[in-house]
């Protein structure tokens, strides 16, 4: 009971340390109303914005609250939109909701924008779908400025 010889200690896995932090565990991370982040944003799992962010956010689901603002690329999956968004969107599949107002470009394999939504930009079909990390926005194509204003007359 007391004896000088060592015991065995007993090793404890945490979720993190026995997959390489790859287990999602299917909660968003959310970014409240009252937070603003400057910098970019990644999660492998999906992201719920509701504050304002300057930066790219990179994810496998994102969904831009109706009072969120962003400005920076998004890339991920799936997004859908009920805020405002300044720069470049890159999804398999783009949801614009009614209070969606989008100044940049979207590539998407699906596009959906529901009656009321504002979008100001260049549509395009992605060519290849998204999937695992090899997204960035970068590789979509932002180059950290808004997009060009058509011309117009």
């Amino acid at each position: 009971m007391f004896s000088k010889g060592s015991k065995p200690v007993a090793k404890i896995d945490t979720p993190s340390g026995s997959d390489g932090g790859k287990q999602n565990s299917g909660v968003p991370s959310i970014i409240s109303p009252d937070l603003k982040v400057e910098g970019n944003l990644t999660s492998r799992g999906d992201i719920q914005l509701d504050g304002t962010v300057e930066g790219d956010v990179t994810s496998r689901g994102l969904t831009v609250g109706e009072k969120a603002v962003v400005r920076g690329a998004l890339v991920a999956e799936t997004i859908r939109v009920y805020g405002t968004v300044t720069g470049t969107i890159t999804a398999n599949s783009v949801v614009l909701a009614s209070t969606a107002k989008v100044d940049g470009d979207i590539t998407h394999r699906s596009l959906s924008m529901e009656a009321g939504a504002s979008m100001s930009g260049q549509i395009k079909r992605l060519e290849r779908p998204i999937g695992g990390e090899s997204a960035t926005p970068a590789s979509a194509g932002y180059s950290g400025q808004a997009p060009a204003k058509p011309y117009s007359a």
